[in-house]
């Protein structure tokens, strides 16, 4: 399954499924890799944005 069709239909306040995602520490140099499950655990505040194809004019 897609990331884009896991995300297909979510309204506010339903459970978002678990994804992992590219990371850069501009600080420390470190590329890495994260996913919602980590951030959720370390009960980090997670804010999910999306825009449709980088800002293209429509």
């Amino acid at each position: 399954m897609t990331t884009e069709q896991q995300f297909t239909g979510l309204k506010v306040g339903q459970t978002v499924p678990d994804f992992e995602m590219d990371t850069y520490d501009p600080a420390e140099y470190y590329f890495g890799k994260i996913s919602f499950e980590q951030l959720k655990k370390e009960k980090k505040w997670t804010i999910l944005f999306f825009y449709p194809a980088d800002f293209t004019f429509v």
